[in-house]
């Protein structure tokens, strides 16, 4: 069964209630005045940053806003659902407030650049082990988990309409060898597999492409299929994962990844360059 993303109910639920404050040509002052909900709590609400949502407010706003009961009841089911906990959930810890996985749960499609590393979604447990461990000292148990929580994000393959993936990946993610040759080889092997599914495509960007406009780091942008939802980006840090859904953030981020698809090898060629690679591995150990 298709996991459904509460963060996604969150903000479809923020567009309807302030769709209806604007239909009544309210200002958020007036409307929190007139329904006895907090500015705050409103605000909250209509930025999808509310986590409590409760049912006596959305009656409340109903109630100002008129809607007619069929309304009335979809908000409270996107109320509802957005309280739901995703399989993710157990690994708060690992992923925080804002987990990843939620938004990848119903993603159309998912656009990923990476620059140094084998993207998430397409790494082995042994790969993935590696780069948790980065050269540092890290409890065995602690690493076994973060693997166990990657793992876990790949069941979206699994839906019965799975997210085009889209990968484009520097050469140097190919190049560097992580955990060995032999648990390189491995990953590479697998990346070839995946390429090969219908729903994902693999593109390498050489060295000879030289600059474009994704040289400043790894990003991820997730469409949707309902048209309501916006577009989100996710741009990985050093310490932590950083959200973007601005209309001027989501622009430069299309433009930059469109440039950076435009210039990488196509799907074919990239799969010779893998096998390049992987026997480049030949003979080392």
């Amino acid at each position: 069964m298709d996991q459904q993303s509460p963060n996604i109910r969150r903000r479809r639920l923020a567009h309807v209630l302030r769709s209806l404050r604007e239909k009544a040509d309210l200002t958020l002052e007036q409307a929190a005045k007139q329904s006895k909900v907090p500015r705050s709590t409103l605000g909250r609400m209509e930025t999808a940053e509310a986590r409590r949502l409760r049912k006596a407010d959305l009656d409340s706003l109903a109630d100002l806003y008129k809607v007619d009961p069929a309304t009335r009841e979809g908000m409270h089911e996107l109320a509802q659902q957005s309280k739901q906990r995703g399989w993710w959930s157990k690994y708060k810890d690992i992923f925080g407030d804002q987990a990843l996985p939620d938004w990848e749960a119903e993603a159309s499609m998912i656009r990923r650049f990476e620059a140094q590393t084998i993207p998430g979604l397409l790494q082995t447990p042994e790969y993935a082990a590696a780069v948790f461990r980065a050269g540092r000292a890290i409890d065995e148990a602690e690493v076994i988990r973060r693997v166990e929580a990657r793992m876990e994000r790949r069941r979206i393959f699994n839906r019965i309409k799975p997210p085009h993936l889209i990968a484009v990946l520097d050469e140097g993610v190919l190049r560097r060898v992580i955990g060995g040759p032999e648990v390189m080889r491995g990953q590479l092997v697998h990346l070839k597999n995946m390429a090969i599914r219908h729903h994902i495509d693999i593109q390498v960007l050489p060295y000879e492409a030289g600059a474009h406009l994704a040289l400043g780091g790894a990003f991820t942008i997730l469409d949707f299929p309902e048209p309501r939802d916006q577009p989100i980006i996710y741009v990985s840090t050093a310490a932590d994962g950083l959200y973007l859904e601005l209309p001027e953030d989501l622009e430069r981020y299309n433009v930059a990844f469109s440039n950076v698809q435009g210039v990488a090898l196509s799907t074919a060629l990239s799969l010779e360059f893998i096998d390049d690679v992987l026997r480049s591995l030949e003979g080392r150990s």
